[in-house]
């Protein structure tokens, strides 16, 4: 026996069971209708002439309904004459390169024959200015040279920093549409800035870029539109303002406060940028954002088969899976560290042979007494939340919670001969 587990060998696995999480599930049948019935008031069309070529640009994130949203976009605009064509609004993505950026447009469905649109896609940007601080300000050159933008991205917070404006139309503008060069400018002194940078940048594009207008839309719990609003470049900031306050309001949550261990299955570029969203996981990866419950120890177990493996966001969690570790693809996760300037996700945690020893290790270093009462929570990853499976110590909170209903018997973790759980 070797000392691992020999160290692991007494530590007791709790009772689990299943719970079903409640939230609010209010969300538009038909967006793109909404988004219709928007883009045709007044002083939306008045921003379009015939023959303007127009760059719509689009990002990386798995934006519910996308395709439909970006399709009426681009129908909108050629019906008032218009040239729109599609531009990959994803910062460093896709490995930084234009035929990357294209394949995760692909990927989420977005082609020239979903859209009905070109597809451009350079590497290629123009600095536009400076920002008093001397941090530079790029844009995708093909945009640049387009007689008019529109921005289409989710409003939502970010997961690691807060500010009035973090993710959505603005930050597409600064980041998405600065390609690796914008990227890497707004995160050059770090997320501590990260707010105030992305609406000085915005603000610089906007007065000197001809964007017509901004198609944002914000999630329910389910990641399903809830609503979506077109906005002029006027109002973009303001607006986009109350739109993150609504975002907040709607977002999923683990319903506990203190969690002695968090047991996640996968995490995954597709699940979140930090492989985890660390709104629901409490654990940031800065010091300059916060909410969520507190953890005290984090598994994960495996990565999504879409994240290709990119495993961002497994430093930190404290344990892992030899599992994962196998399927990493280090490259590609130090990229992200590298651009974001965030390098501590990219680390391994501590990494042992099975799920088994993972979670052993985690209820043995949770910092608790008594190691058979431990409050244990398992998910399968940060975007389907709407059930759990919680341990026997915290069925009290279960029960006494209007949102959670348990919805098995208590039940033993189950393991395959390889010590991985079933």
């Amino acid at each position: 026996m070797d000392i691992i587990q020999q160290l692991l060998k007494d530590i007791p696995l709790p009772k689990m069971v299943k719970v079903r999480q409640t939230f609010n599930d209010e969300q538009l049948d038909n967006a793109g209708e909404e988004l219709q019935a928007l883009l045709e008031e007044e002083r939306i069309r008045q921003t379009v002439k015939p023959g303007m070529e127009i760059a719509v640009a689009v990002g990386s994130r798995g934006v519910d309904q996308i395709v439909e949203i970006t399709a009426r976009t681009v129908k909108f605009l050629q019906g008032l004459g218009a040239k729109p064509f599609i531009v990959p609004s994803m910062g460093s993505h896709g490995g930084a390169s234009a035929e990357g950026q294209t394949a995760v447009l692909a990927h989420l469905g977005v082609t020239e024959e979903t859209v009905h649109a070109e597809i451009r896609s350079s590497m290629e940007v123009v600095e536009i200015g400076k920002l008093p601080n001397g941090l530079p300000v790029y844009i995708d050159k093909l945009a640049s040279q387009a007689d008019g933008i529109v921005v289409i991205n989710r409003i939502k917070p970010h997961t690691a920093f807060r500010g009035t404006v973090e993710s959505g139309i603005m930050k597409m503008i600064a980041i998405g549409l600065g390609k690796q060069k914008g990227a890497e400018a707004c995160h050059q002194l770090g997320f501590e800035h990260m707010g105030k940078h992305i609406i000085e940048m915005s603000t610089m594009i906007l007065e000197k870029m001809p964007v017509l207008f901004g198609v944002g839309t914000i999630e329910n719990a389910f990641d399903k539109v809830a609503k979506v609003e077109v906005l002029l470049p006027h109002e973009i900031e303001e607006k986009e303002t109350e739109l993150q306050k609504l975002a907040k309001k709607l977002l999923p949550k683990i319903d506990f406060a203190n969690i002695d261990v968090l047991v996640i299955d996968e995490i995954g570029k597709n699940i979140s940028g930090d492989g985890m969203d660390p709104n629901i996981t409490g654990r940031y990866p800065t010091p300059y954002a916060h909410g969520g419950p507190v953890v005290n120890k984090m598994v994960v177990l495996d990565l999504t088969h879409e994240t290709e493996g990119n495993a961002n966001g497994v430093g930190t969690a404290d344990f892992t899976t030899r599992r994962l570790i196998d399927k990493t693809d280090w490259a590609a996760t130090y990229a992200n560290g590298l651009t974001s300037t965030v390098v501590a996700p990219t680390k391994a945690a501590t990494t042992l042979e099975n799920d088994l020893q993972a979670l052993k290790a985690a209820i043995k270093t949770c910092n608790i007494l008594d190691f058979t009462k431990v409050k244990m929570v398992r998910i399968k990853n940060t975007l389907e939340l709407s059930e759990i499976e919680v341990s026997e110590a915290l069925l009290t909170e279960v029960e006494n919670n209007d949102y959670l209903t348990p919805i098995t018997d208590l039940y033993e973790l189950k393991f395959d001969e390889n010590g991985n759980l079933v």
